[in-house]
């Protein structure tokens, strides 16, 4: 064995983290498949590897028995006590076969097991790295594209963003900057795979953690999220702290930390709601810009029924019915609209608890429901 590969064990050790022991213990198992592929010898074999004396032997095992059936695995108690004469049946004898030109082989099985040992602690670090990255957002620069993935390289690796992952109203091109949310990071045969997304409702989240410093710092919390992608989202935000106006806190001065965000999303349109533990006036929140007259709540079906304005009507249900679908997304609760006119004749509207205080109080709405058309 070289100085040459003894040193770079050492160098392997300190640069890529991979302990000598596990090199050796790697060297010599490929070793004694390489001994026995090229010298066509089928016996039990040890290697012995000295770093310190950089020398490398190759040791026969043959078991001693009273009568020998298979050379290559046995050896004759009689030859055995020629060796040593303390040998007693069942005892191990070690002869030393080292070929003489198995260092040539040697040195071509050590690189190639140096080079498999480096790669897959290589892929070790890239998968402890991004594992602890899943559902957390990076920025990316896309590579290339085929008809199924776009490839974005995050440095070190390149991840996978699937088409079904991809926003509508996004075109990507190579060199192209682009925030995305690690969904999944599986480890494979051939390295870690990392999958990403731009689409994830968690990708909007992250996106007001970091532009959002009441958020970041946990004065702010968004309770729930509600997306389609490219086109209209919903969040829901509380504080704790009755000083602090959650909603004002993501919009920004002027709307500039929601805007940022929807710069990013390539336009798409955030409603910010304040969140209540009260159903009704969580569903009356989340069912912004549209005003609400009342809130009638099916605790058992977890269903309630909304009585908006009539010329209210088609902007509580929205474009093909996603405001609708986006706000019983946000509260997990099911959402049945009616105009005021509807609702008197089924005679469900007015109520003795009618919430009148939707409609009345204006002004006050205003502070728990915001929309980035407002900034338009």
């Amino acid at each position: 064995m070289s100085s040459e590969l003894v040193d770079a064990l050492v160098l392997l050790e300190k640069e890529k983290g991979i302990s000598r022991e596990v090199i050796m213990d790697a060297m010599e198992a490929a070793l004694i498949s390489a001994y026995r592929r090229n010298f066509n010898q089928a016996q039990n074999v040890r290697i012995d590897l000295n770093l310190g004396a950089g020398s490398m032997r190759v040791f026969a095992r043959k078991e001693v028995v009273d009568e020998v059936f298979d050379p290559r695995l046995e050896i004759s108690l009689e030859d055995a006590q020629k060796i040593n004469p303390n040998y007693e049946v069942e005892d191990i004898v070690e002869l030393e076969v080292t070929p003489k030109d198995f260092g040539r082989i040697a040195a071509q099985t050590a690189k190639q097991v140096v080079t498999q040992r480096v790669r897959e602690a290589e892929r070790g670090i890239i998968y402890s790295e991004f594992i602890d990255r899943e559902e957390d957002i990076m920025t990316g620069i896309v590579q290339r594209q085929d008809s199924k993935f776009i490839y974005v390289s995050l440095g070190k690796i390149e991840a996978i963003l699937p088409t079904n992952e991809q926003m509508p109203n996004e075109h990507y091109k190579p060199h192209d900057r682009i925030k995305v949310f690690l969904t999944k990071v599986e480890k494979t045969t051939k390295g870690p795979q990392i999958f990403v997304s731009r689409t994830h409702p968690g990708l909007l989240k992250r996106l007001f953690e970091m532009e959002v410093p009441e958020i970041y710092d946990g004065t702010v919390e968004i309770k729930s999220v509600a997306r389609e992608a490219g086109d209209r989202s919903k969040i829901s935000v509380h504080s704790e702290n009755e000083e602090v106006d959650p909603v004002g806190s993501c919009v920004g001065p002027k709307g500039t930390r929601v805007q940022t965000i929807v710069n990013e999303l390539k336009g798409e349109k955030i409603d910010i709601v304040k969140w209540s533990s009260d159903p009704t006036v969580f569903v009356a929140n989340a069912l912004s810009p549209s005003k609400v007259l009342e809130v009638i709540v099916n605790e058992e079906d977890k269903a309630t029924t909304v009585i908006v304005p009539d010329y209210q009507l088609s902007l509580a249900i929205g474009k093909r019915g996603q405001n609708a679908r986006l706000a019983a997304k946000l509260t997990g609760w099911k959402i049945d609209i009616k105009s005021e006119s509807e609702a008197r004749e089924v005679g469900i509207y007015p109520t003795e608890n009618s919430l009148i205080k939707f409609d009345d109080e204006v002004e006050e709405e205003d502070d728990f429901r915001l929309s980035t058309e407002d900034f338009e």
